[in-house]
C-alpha cells in the first residue's frame, strides 16, 4: 500500500526537499500552504504537479484538522514554523505562536484524528542557547537555555512533542537540527546573504557587503541530507528524539573567508561590520553530537563546511547569469 504523507511548510527549504525525497520512495505526498505562500512556489514547482496540496496554516486549527482529516496521512512532517531567530525579536507573540503552542494544536488534532499517525518536529540547536561549559558537546538529553522567542518557541515544541510521546502514546519524534543551508534558503540567512553578495561582488555588481559579529562560531551542514534523516527517524520502530549536526564549527569569519576565496577576492577588502547585525542576546558555541543517530539509523554527514560553500557560491553565480541574460519585460 502506498504510503502518504503530510508536510506542513511544504514550500520551504526544508518542506521541499523532503516533497522530493518522499516522491523518490513513491509516497503520495500532500502539502499545506499558506494564502501568503501561494504565490512562493518556486522550490516545488517542479514537482508541484504531483502533489496534493491543502490551504491552511498553523495559526487555524481549523484548517490544518481539514488538511489532515482529507489527506488521511500516514506520516505528518511539520516543516512549518517562523524560523528566524533575528525577526523573533521583534514579533515574539507570533514566534511563539507558530513555532511553538501549533505544535500542541497539531499533535491534538492528530490525536482526535487518527493516533497511528506517525509526527516529526523539527528543532533547532538554539534550544541549547547559552551553556555553563561550551568544551562539552551537546547532546539530546543537554540542558534546555534557550536565548531568544525563536528558540524559547522551540523549547516549547519539544517538550510538547515529549508529552504527547509520554503520556498519549502517540508516535511524536524529533530532529534537533543545527544550521542547515542549501541554495533553497532565502538571503535573509548569514549564509545566502553572503554567496549571494560574493556572487554580484565578484561580477561587479556591487562593492561592499555588511554583517555583524564575526566570532560567532556555528555548525553548518547540508539540508537535503537532513531531511533523509527526518525521514530516518520516522522509520524507526519507536519515537524518540535525535541530534543532527555534522560535528565540526566555524565561525562566521571563516565562512567569509572561504566564500570570497572562491571567486579569488579578499573579503577584508569588502566587508563592514554594521552592529545592527549584531543579535541584542547571544549564545554560546554550540557543537552537536550525532553520535546517536549515527548509531540508531546511520546518520553521516557527507556534505560539510566547502562543500557548502561551494555549492551556494555556485548557485548564485549561474542566478546572476541567468538573470542578467533574461530578456527584459515591458508592461
Amino acid at each position: 500500500m502506498t504510503k502518504k504523507a503530510l508536510i506542513a511548510g511544504i514550500t520551504g527549504q526544508d518542506g521541499s526537499y523532503l516533497a522530493e525525497f518522499l516522491l523518490k520512495k513513491g509516497y503520495e505526498v500532500h502539502g499545506i500552504i499558506r494564502a501568503s505562500a501561494t504565490g512562493n512556489t518556486r522550490n516545488i514547482q517542479h514537482i508541484i504537479h504531483r502533489i496534493n496540496l491543502h490551504k491552511g496554516d498553523l495559526e487555524e486549527p481549523l484548517s490544518i484538522h481539514k488538511a489532515v482529516e482529507k489527506s488521511k496521512p500516514d506520516e505528518v512532517y511539520n516543516e512549518a514554523d517562523q524560523d528566524h531567530v533575528s525577526w523573533s525579536y521583534d514579533t515574539a507573540p507570533y514566534s511563539y505562536n507558530i513555532t511553538g503552542t501549533a505544535v500542541g494544536r497539531f499533535l491534538e488534532i492528530i490525536k482526535e484524528i487518527n493516533p497511528k499517525i506517525k509526527y516529526f518536529q523539527p528543532l533547532s540547536s538554539n534550544i541549547f542557547g547559552e551553556v555553563e561549559d561550551d568544551t562539552k558537546l551537546q547532546t539530546e538529553n543537554s540542558p534546555l537555555n534557550p536565548q531568544s522567542p525563536y528558540a524559547c518557541g522551540k523549547a516549547f515544541a519539544l517538550h510538547l512533542v515529549r508529552y504527547y510521546r509520554n503520556v498519549d502514546g502517540l508516535f511524536a519524534s524529533t530532529g534537533i537540527f543545527f544550521n542547515h543551508e542549501s541554495p533553497r534558503r532565502t538571503d535573509k540567512y548569514f549564509t545566502r546573504k553572503v554567496t549571494r553578495a560574493v556572487a554580484e561582488i565578484s561580477k561587479g555588481l556591487r562593492d561592499k557587503l555588511e554583517v555583524g559579529d564575526l566570532e560567532l562560531k556555528l555548525d553548518w551542514g547540508y539540508a537535503e541530507e537532513y531531511m533523509k534523516a527526518a525521514w530516518d527517524i520516522m522509520q524507526l520502530d519507536k519515537p524518540d528524539d535525535f541530534i543532527v549536526c555534522t560535528g565540526e564549527i566555524h565561525s562566521l569569519k571563516e565562512f567569509l573567508d572561504e566564500a570570497f576565496k572562491f571567486v579569488g577576492l579578499d573579503y577584508r577588502n569588502y566587508v563592514h561590520i554594521n552592529p545592527a547585525f549584531i543579535r541584542k542576546s547571544k549564545t554560546s558555541t554550540l557543537q552537536g553530537d550525532y553520535s546517536k543517530a549515527k548509531r540508531t539509523f546511520g546518520f553521516e554527514p557527507k556534505v560539510k563546511f566547502n562543500e557548502i560553500i561551494k555549492i551556494l557560491i555556485e548557485h548564485d553565480l549561474r542566478e546572476i547569469d541567468r538573470e542578467t541574460n533574461e530578456p527584459k519585460k515591458f508592461v
